[in-house]
């Protein structure tokens, strides 16, 4: 698209381009470069013309745009293929549709609105459009259906440390895979497969972020939080894109998609539920003990009053203190 290779020059300069370069570069006129960017205009960007001197790029979409999230990204291969929708049901059903027509590994699809956003145990992500980062990632490794329970943590662990650096907030996880500010909700996981018997066809995983929200539904206001509410920033969503998907392939990477002595060291420094009192249900029964750590395969490590220790790999956690 000639819009896409009008801003690569843009971006790659803070100098005026004129109308008669950009035309000669891209073999159209004038009047195509002049339509090419106020179609650029339309998707968000601010482009600055002046008389005699050309265009100029001051700012890019305040809201998610696949051009911005790939000139701010430094993968080798996840993100390579991005979609940004304009609005969607789900992109992690968006996304496995396209995994089971042979979409490559890495392919990433992001929303400015999801209507029918999923959570965990079913629930309903809510957001208005153009509030949050919403996305979802395809991944085809080359694993047995039960090598892949690392693949949650490990994920939660890269959007962690990701939020972390990107706005220096004390982010923290919940386990498993919630990312947390205090004592509410910032981020969640979505994991699903598609596999045979001894074969993972690929892994989706659907990442929610509440960037600018700032109201949230009555049953849970006193759950939820944004990096809005908690810095009084409005953050480049492009940007902070960008910068989870950096994060997570660094992990996949060099964790090879397990969690690693180094990998399950930071995830539990990191895990505001270790160290909580919790309760879990096991066999309809509510149990109550104390989160003592993480173990290699990602279940959480409970100790109970009688002294023994259990694994909790499913379900629902409450910690003591947190949502």
């Amino acid at each position: 698209m000639n819009s896409d290779k009008i801003l690569d020059i843009l971006t790659s300069t803070s100098e005026y381009v004129s109308g008669q370069s950009l035309a000669q570069t891209l073999g159209v006129s004038r009047q195509a470069v002049w339509k090419e960017i106020n179609a650029l205009r339309e998707r968000g960007y601010e482009i600055e013309s002046v008389p005699n001197r050309g265009y100029r790029l001051s700012a890019t979409p305040a809201f998610p745009d696949a051009h911005a999230v790939k000139a701010a990204l430094n993968t080798k291969i996840i993100g390579k293929e991005l979609t940004v929708l304009d609005s969607v049901g789900s992109t992690n059903d968006y996304l496995k549709n396209l995994g089971a027509n042979g979409c490559k590994s890495g392919t990433v699809v992001a929303a400015r609105e999801q209507v029918s956003g999923k959570g965990r145990l079913g629930r309903e992500w809510q957001s208005k459009k153009d509030e949050n980062v919403m996305f979802s990632l395809l991944i085809r490794p080359k694993l047995a259906p039960a090598e892949v329970a690392a693949v949650t943590p490990l994920t939660g662990l890269a959007v962690c440390k990701a939020l972390r650096s990107f706005t220096g907030l004390d982010c923290r996880i919940k386990w498993p895979n919630d990312v947390i500010i205090g004592r509410k909700k910032l981020a969640g996981i979505l994991t699903e497969m598609s596999a045979e018997f001894d074969a993972v066809e690929y892994i989706v995983i659907g990442i929610g972020v509440n960037v600018d929200q700032a109201d949230f539904p009555c049953d849970i206001a006193q759950k939820a939080t944004s990096l809005f509410l908690e810095a009084g920033v409005r953050y480049d969503k492009n940007k902070a894109l960008a910068c989870l998907l950096d994060q997570i392939e660094e992990e996949f990477l060099k964790n090879d998609l397990s969690l690693s002595c180094e990998a399950l060291e930071e995830y539990t420094a990191l895990c505001a539920t270790v160290g909580k009192n919790v309760s879990f249900t096991r066999g309809g029964v509510t149990v109550d003990g104390l989160a003592v750590g993480i173990a290699q395969s990602g279940e959480l490590k409970v100790k109970l009053a009688d002294g023994a220790v259990c694994l909790v790999n499913s379900g629902e956690v409450t910690a003591q203190g947190i949502y």
